[in-house]
């Protein structure tokens, strides 16, 4: 079946983007109906952010998210399969100035969880050696297409989680920027409780963690879907001043907090599908 659909992925990157646009937001559409549990979760963890939100408004957003999600997946096809130049016309980069400043010195891209985020690092692959984090995919095959298009520009680092952080550590030594997406659940261990959305979430304090023992600036990193066949922006902001600081959780707080102020920019590409609450503090319900 997996062979069958990255066939039909391939003969899709020939398509024009506003075409795949349109494939991408009917398998949206398609999908939230046909993957039972992944709407279930993006329901509750919108009710838990939102709660003030009209119930049909939250159900808009929600369907709204599998449109914009499958739409980057669709997508993919290009970042895959699609010669440099047409990547490069694809994803338009505001601030890259603020990487380019920095030299070689070390710097951490920090790029959260929204729809765009594979199309970000295509692009910057096509200016930069980076080096990022991967996790295991169950499909074998999936994971190798994965890694082969993360890698097709330049001299691209992808480092698995069991490899930990020395690997990255090394490479960032070498020069290469760290594409870091520090905003998932990874359960209890070594993560602190800080509020998203006013809800206590699991948080990983990577993000201070390692760019004090980088010593790396960091830089926030979002990649935003355009309506239509207009594919991506991606928009890198200034090194952030005073961080990290001596205190995780405020740090962990700021990372946060500046999720929360990009998620509402573009609610809808948010990564709502992840079970982002499935940690709970000791002795609260689960959620999912």
């Amino acid at each position: 079946m997996s062979r069958l659909v990255f066939a039909l992925m391939w003969l899709a990157h020939f398509l024009p983007l506003g075409a795949l646009a349109a494939l991408g937001n009917a398998v949206g559409g398609a999908a939230f109906w046909l993957i039972p549990e992944r709407r279930r979760v993006t329901r509750i963890n919108l009710e838990k952010c939102f709660p003030q939100m009209p119930a049909a408004e939250r159900e808009r957003l929600a369907r709204a998210h599998f449109r914009a999600f499958c739409r980057s997946f669709v997508e993919r096809a290009v970042l895959w399969w699609a010669p440099r130049a047409r990547i490069e016309r694809m994803v338009r980069v505001e601030g890259l100035e603020h990487l380019r400043a920095l030299g070689r010195a070390p710097a951490i891209l920090f790029a959260p969880h929204f729809a765009g985020l594979d199309a970000g690092f295509a692009r910057l692959a096509c200016e930069f050696d980076l080096v990022s984090m991967y996790a295991s995919q169950k499909d074998a095959r999936f994971a190798g297409l994965l890694n082969r298009g993360r890698t097709r520009f330049g001299a691209q680092r992808l480092v698995s989680r069991q490899e930990g952080i020395r690997a990255t550590l090394s490479a960032m030594r070498e020069g290469r920027p760290f594409y870091y997406l520090p905003d998932q659940d990874f359960g209890p261990r070594d993560t602190l409780f800080v509020p998203f959305f006013g809800v206590p979430a699991a948080s990983v304090p990577g993000l201070s963690r390692i760019a004090r023992v980088a010593a790396a600036k960091v830089l926030p990193c979002v990649t935003r879907i355009l309506p239509g066949g207009a594919g991506y922006v991606l928009r890198i902001e200034a090194p952030w001043d005073n961080f990290p600081t001596d205190d995780l959780a405020a740090d962990t707080r700021r990372m946060n907090a500046y999720i929360e102020r990009e998620v509402l920019a573009m609610p809808e590409q948010y990564l709502w599908m992840h079970k982002r609450f499935k940690t709970r503090p000791q002795g609260e319900a689960r959620f999912y």
